[in-house]
């Protein structure tokens, strides 16, 4: 997948860049492919999401496989490390899945800020609740998977971050895992730590140079 994208845009570094951490030994291969992305609406997660759609679309068209993209928010309670500047996550509110099958047109750019119809007005609101500042951020990621063609569902969750994330991975049989993260020494990536179900792929320095 990421040979692909290295192709696509002309560089040669993006493994070595975008690998946090490596893909588990598998013993089975699925017909199915399932992306999930830690996403809260910043502008690494934006592009994470946006990297995630790129090879999904990708993967579909050079292997005909089923691929869905899964965006996970966490809202955290109780949780002993601080992922802030990367990834900031609200306060407690019940967990809720959101699937979402999207039909619509294919995008053809990649590594681009979303165009939301409608998401200034969204956006005025004075003062929101942690549930519905969830729902916005979910909005917006269902908003992005719009001008991709393929399978989406978000999911809001609440508690400790890498927790969420890894129990999403193993229900979901994740095959990756997107972050908004640059560094292996990020204190989420290290939270995760090595036995996590999955790889784990940040977003590279000038991804869109």
């Amino acid at each position: 997948m990421l040979a692909r994208l290295q192709s696509a845009m002309g560089r040669n570094d993006l493994i070595d860049k975008m690998v946090l951490l490596p893909e588990p030994k598998q013993d089975q291969i699925t017909e199915s492919i399932n992306l999930i992305v830690g996403y809260d609406a910043s502008p690494n997660s934006h592009t994470a999401l946006d990297i995630a759609f790129w090879i999904a679309h990708q993967t579909r068209l050079a292997t005909n496989q089923q691929v869905t993209v899964q965006a996970v928010y966490v809202l955290v309670e109780s949780c002993p490390i601080d992922y802030s500047n990367i990834l900031n996550f609200g306060k407690r509110s019940p967990t809720i899945e959101l699937p979402i099958n999207q039909q619509t047109k294919s995008g053809i750019s990649v590594i681009t800020q979303p165009q939301l119809t409608g998401i200034k007005s969204y956006l005025q609101t004075d003062t929101i609740t942690p549930l519905q500042e969830a729902d916005r951020v979910l909005w917006q990621a269902r908003s992005l998977a719009e001008e991709w063609q393929g399978s989406f569902k978000s999911h809001l969750r609440f508690g400790c971050v890498s927790t969420e994330l890894r129990k999403i991975a193993e229900l979901e049989a994740a095959d990756i895992l997107f972050v908004g993260c640059k560094s292996v020494y990020h204190p989420l990536i290290q939270a995760l730590g090595s036995d996590f179900p999955c790889a784990v792929l940040g977003i590279p320095d000038s991804i869109d140079e």
